[in-house]
């Protein structure tokens, strides 16, 4: 079972990027898929987060607004588009995935399956 993410890099300030996850060694239909965030010394954190049906998403106050969570379930990956990106948003970015129901949907032990982390840097 494995996670791949990519779409990390460098942009300015009010700029936008697209992180992809896909999949791989089976399906996640039935699992809940989130992205997570972790700055150095710092706890990682709940970035967004999409049920598995694809109908509800969720997203920590700061980026609501700005980063959007989708999921295409036919190519086993999901994104998050990320818009006038801040600063503050600059971190490595990890997908992961639980299945459904398990655990506290926000919390990072509640998930069995992580990608590698990607890395985003917003530049002023």
């Amino acid at each position: 079972v494995q996670l791949q993410a990519s779409g990390g890099g460098l942009v300015q300030a009010g700029g936008s990027l697209r992180l992809s996850c896909a999949a791989s060694g089976r399906t996640f239909s039935s699992y809940d898929m989130a992205w997570f965030r972790q700055t150095q010394g710092k706890e990682r954190e709940f970035a967004a987060g999409i049920a598995w049906s694809g109908g509800n998403t969720y997203y920590t106050d700061s980026v609501k607004g700005r980063f959007t969570i989708s999921r295409d379930s036919t190519e086993n990956t999901i994104y998050l588009q990320m818009n006038s990106l801040k600063i503050e948003d600059t971190a490595v970015y990890y997908c992961a995935a639980r299945p459904s129901g398990v655990g506290i949907f926000m919390h990072p032990g509640s998930y069995a399956y992580w990608g590698q982390g990607t890395q985003v840097t917003v530049s002023s």
